[in-house]
Formats: structure tokens, sequence, C-alpha cells
């Protein structure tokens, strides 16, 4: 079985300052082997990570639409942000990818899709998450997953991770998978959710962190 979590940030996101050495050893520390690198609007980072990481590792980007954030994974090229939500998915099956939708309706962060740019886009979606530990509210995680079972597309469990600390908190139990877009699909069908939200506090790190890059790097 894998330990999966396709949602993880590192020091290639502007809000985020969790070396790849740092999340190596918190995957190998809480039995990660098979993850997802979704940094903002770049995949240097997770090219980077496959590189040099002894398990499997996703690559993926959250891309910043002119509509809001959508994630690619399975990419084997950047694609840019600024374009609007329909061609960013496009794109991303272009390349082979599967698009999944990022906290859709977490109500604090400015950056989530906007409602009716993610219902234009949704016979694209291959994925919701239906859980992420970084929701304040479990309505906001309940929505999702209402909307992704009401369409019949698969969710997912995803710590969204920008601290070594909150790595291995939130994850999937998958069967093995070909490595392949659509063997990860076939094995998500399988999957058992483990759930854990953090504190809304780890918020202001992230805040912290991107200020920080912002004026003193």
């Amino acid at each position: 079985m894998l330990k999966v979590d396709t949602h993880i940030h590192t020091c290639f996101s502007k809000d985020s300052e969790m070396s790849l050495d740092a999340l190596q050893l918190k995957c190998l520390k809480t039995g990660l082997n098979c993850i997802a690198i979704t940094d903002h609007n770049t995949i240097e980072g997770a090219l980077l990570f496959k590189s040099i990481a002894p398990f499997k590792v996703i690559i993926g980007e959250e891309i910043n639409t002119s509509q809001g954030e959508v994630t690619g994974l399975f990419l084997k090229e950047r694609i840019l942000p600024g374009f609007n939500a329909l061609d960013t998915v496009k794109n991303i099956k272009s390349q082979g990818g599967l698009v999944s939708i990022p906290h859709p309706f977490d109500v604090f962060r400015s950056s989530v899709i906007k409602l009716d740019a993610l219902y234009e886009i949704l016979p694209y979606v291959d994925i919701i998450e239906g859980f992420n530990a970084r929701n304040t509210f479990d309505s906001s995680n309940k929505k999702a997953d209402k909307l992704a079972k009401q369409n019949n597309i698969l969710t997912s469990a995803v710590s969204d991770s920008h601290t070594a600390y909150e790595v291995g908190r939130t994850y999937m139990e998958m069967p093995e998978f070909d490595g392949s877009a659509q063997g990860f699909l076939n094995s998500l069908n399988s999957r058992l959710l483990f759930t854990n939200k953090v504190t809304p506090f780890i918020h202001v790190a992230t805040t912290l962190t991107k200020i920080k890059k912002k004026f003193f790097n």
C-alpha cells in the first residue's frame, strides 16, 4: 500500500520555507511514500525532489489562473499563471495530466477558484479536494465533498503542507499504481482517508513567510 499526499509545498513556493531535505526526512519519518509537490506556479522544486527522493513523486503545480487556483498533477512542463481557468485545465489535459481543484470553498483564501469558473471546468476535473487540512471550517470540506459526489468526481484528502510540521498529518492509503495518471486514478478509487486538521494559526506562519521572502530575500 502507498501512503499518499497530493498537495505539498516547498521552499520553491513564495509562502513556504520547507527545504527539500526537511521534506524528505519528514516523509521518511511518517511513512509517506508517494507525494505530489504542488508549488505555486512552478514545477522546479517538484522536478528536483523527484530526482533525489527514494519514493514516488508526482510532478504538480498549483496554478494561479485569472479566476482562481487550479492544480495540475502528472505534469511534464510548467503551466504559466494568469490564463483563464478553462484554458489552464485544457493545458493540463494536453500534457496527459490530472486536474484537481484545491480547497474550492475555503472562505478565508482569496485564491480559491470562482464558482462560475469552477462549474465551467467541471467536465475536465478529475479530483476535488474533499478534505484540505488547512481549511478553517469543516463546512468548507463538506461542501467540496458534496460537490464531488453530485458530479461523480473522485475526492482526495490532502495536508496542503507548507511546513514540515504539517507533513504526514493528513494522507491517503491507496494500492500501488503503475506511475501513470490513469493508474493513479484507478488506485484512488480504493483510497482510505486519514484526516487531521491543523490550527488556523498555521496561516499566520505562511503569511509571515510570504512577507519575509518578498521584502528580505
